[in-house]
């Protein structure tokens, strides 16, 4: 049955809720994500699920975040939302300013591919596929496409994903999760996640079907998890330094990615697929 409920959870000891609506449910006695040969099981930090690595050489860091803002702009000439010549990302609030707006770009930047980026991203595929050990790719088969997303959060704002595991969507499954701050990052911003989560079973979280979280008018393809057997969810930000990103695996809980700050956070995501 639909409902209304609070989500409650601690940020770095910090609490944190909004409100969801959906169907939520406690899920059968398994566990979902694969103990042997999974994307992170060779990696010291398997136990915790994720890991802070180093992602760029020379220029490339700034080769991608201008390639991420020709991107947004193309959104802004799309829906003619109007920007200064000299606009930079951390001031995307004050140039998109009402939550349509804000849909109306994210509903482009949030599904792009390769093609849409002056940027190699199979290089970083490459890349993180030697941090990890397993060969991987940026073509998800499933999909039959890359898959890219800018993820923009104004600040004091409930621009965010809920707290979920991107695994529970097929074609998520066997991918390393890829997030890569670009402006704006920093301890009250960046992306918050549960660690060990990913070892948890499926009974001991409480949560929405895929397609069915609402939250503030905007319905997410993840579900929501709202809490575990454990309670509320106390998660923390890894906070990435500009050049690294975070790996982690589709089974850990993570979003939530509230923004305290006063300029706007912008990231990417990525999700590679090890190659079969």
């Amino acid at each position: 049955m639909m409902s209304v409920e609070t989500c409650t959870l601690f940020l770095d000891n910090e609490s944190f809720e909004f409100n969801v609506e959906g169907n939520f449910f406690w899920g059968e006695d398994t566990l979902l994500f694969q103990p042997e040969d999974n994307v992170i099981s060779k990696v010291s930090w398997s136990k915790d699920g994720f890991g802070v690595v180093d992602a760029f050489h020379g220029n490339e860091f700034d080769a991608l975040k201008a390639s991420i803002l020709k991107n947004i702009l193309k959104a802004f000439d799309a829906h003619g939302i109007e920007y200064p010549e000299n606009f930079q990302l951390k001031n995307y609030h004050k140039v998109v300013t009402t939550n349509e707006q804000h849909l109306q770009v994210i509903d482009i930047t949030r599904n792009l591919t390769n093609e849409d980026f002056d940027f190699d991203i199979e290089m970083l595929a490459e890349r993180f596929g030697k941090i990890l050990g397993y060969e991987l790719t940026s073509f998800v088969e499933e999909l039959g496409k890359s898959h890219i997303q800018i993820r923009v959060n104004r600040p004091s704002s409930l621009d965010i994903n809920p707290p979920h595991r991107d695994g529970y969507l097929s074609y998520w499954e066997d991918v390393v999760n890829v997030w890569i701050p670009i402006e704006g990052c920093t301890p009250q911003t960046s992306l918050p996640v549960l660690p060990g989560s990913h070892l948890l079973p499926e009974n001991e979280v409480l949560r929405t079907e895929s397609k069915g979280a609402t939250i503030n008018g905007n319905t997410y393809y993840v579900p929501c998890i709202l809490k575990t057997k454990s309670g509320d969810l106390k998660m923390m930000r890894p906070n990435p330094k500009e050049g690294e990103a975070i790996l982690f695996s589709p089974f850990l809980i993570h979003g939530a990615a509230v923004n305290r700050s006063d300029s706007t956070r912008v990231s990417i995501e990525l999700r590679f697929p090890k190659v079969k």
